[in-house]
């Protein structure tokens, strides 16, 4: 891998990380037309990027957050959030680690992703029939949209995309949608990438990625991603989150046709 490729993956992680088009499922259409066979690692480090910009987003809630968990108040708004992002992260945790090593081996191909994909645009164009009644996830909310973010292991579905959409199903306001599918993102990618570093760093070498590669994506994807998560935001609040499903069944076309010819 060469810079110039290791920035494109970069933009395309910082773009496609929060916006409800799955990261994973572009990264691994991007280094298949690439030529490149990296390791699961490497896109593990990538998220290093994009979760920093999840923290500096924001920072505000989660100090909220931290402050609440400090003093032991789980009464108020804020406090009443922890347990349910504790809740939502079990489920996650369950599925990356019984079926993860499954689900990679199982989507490494175009067909499979264009499935993904395809089910992915089903998700987030039926959020629009979500009617907006409460401002927080219930026990059993918070477990299926942990459940919906362990299954976006899967290349194709978007982890924001599913989570956010279930949150719209279940009648969350979408503000209150947007602020727990990320906070809740947080400890599940930080677990993976540590998970995958501890486990996984040994293959970066024989690779042949070197650290300017690595600094130079990680670099890009922050930055992107940035701009890219305050739109979701803006998309959102206008009530137009759901259009991206077309995004994600044109995809789920092309990486169809690709398959078909042999690519």
């Amino acid at each position: 891998m060469n810079i110039l490729q290791a920035i494109i993956l970069g933009l395309i992680q910082g773009i496609t990380e929060w916006l409800p088009i799955s990261s994973t499922g572009h990264l691994r259409v991007i280094e298949n037309l690439l030529g490149l066979q990296l390791p699961i690692v490497f896109d593990g480090l990538l998220h290093i990027g994009t979760i920093f910009v999840t923290i500096v987003f924001f920072r505000k809630y989660i100090r909220d957050i931290l402050s609440a968990l400090w003093k032991r108040d789980f009464k108020t708004e804020t406090g009443k959030i922890i347990p349910l992002i504790i809740i939502g992260t079990v489920p996650t945790v369950v599925i990356g680690l019984v079926f993860g090593d499954m689900i990679e081996a199982a989507f490494k191909e175009l067909l499979p992703i264009a499935g993904a994909f395809a089910v992915c645009g089903i998700m987030l164009y039926a959020s629009k029939m979500g009617k907006e009644s409460h401002s927080g996830p219930s026990v059993i909310e918070a477990l299926l949209i942990g459940t919906a973010q362990g299954i976006a292991i899967i290349p194709g579905l978007s982890r924001s995309g599913l989570t956010i959409s279930v949150a719209l199903l279940f009648g969350l306001r979408r503000e209150k949608a947007f602020s727990y599918s990320f906070v809740l993102s947080i400890p599940a990618i930080l677990g993976a990438v540590g998970l995958k570093l501890f486990t996984e760093s040994y293959a970066l070498v024989p690779s042949g990625v070197e650290f300017v590669e690595i600094f130079a994506a990680v670099a890009v994807s922050m930055v992107v991603g940035y701009f890219a998560l305050k739109l979701l935001q803006k998309i959102l609040v206008v009530k137009k989150f759901y259009l991206f499903a077309f995004y994600c069944w044109l995809m789920a076309t092309i990486l169809v046709g690709l398959s078909l010819s042999g690519l």
